[in-house]
């Protein structure tokens, strides 16, 4: 990941306990490392969102979405506390799909 880009090659997943959820296509998994302390609630998601919108992380703080569109999604972070909300936007057009 650089300057809010998300970059690397994803493969076509059609096998295994995606699919039957989210259905055949390319997931993107991510591992958030760089929360802030005094957060105390983190939700990711993709922005357009097929289905599932935000959601919260829970505590191994990684996470799986499914890539539709790499030129109009965006992987989105939402970082908050009583006091404060950050929101991060990352785009996927540095992504390369596999096809079936």
């Amino acid at each position: 990941m650089a300057d809010g880009e998300i970059t690397g090659n994803l493969a076509y997943i059609d096998t295994g306990s995606l699919p039957p959820v989210w259905g055949d296509g390319n997931f993107l998994a991510l591992d958030f490392t760089n929360i802030d302390s005094d957060a105390t609630s983190v939700k990711v998601g993709m922005e357009p969102s097929v289905s599932s919108g935000l959601v919260e992380l829970d505590e191994d703080h990684n996470a799986i979405m499914k890539v539709t569109d790499k030129n109009k999604q965006k992987v989105v972070v939402i970082q908050s506390n009583d006091t404060f909300s950050f929101k991060q936007s990352f785009g996927l057009s540095g992504l390369t799909l596999a096809t079936e």
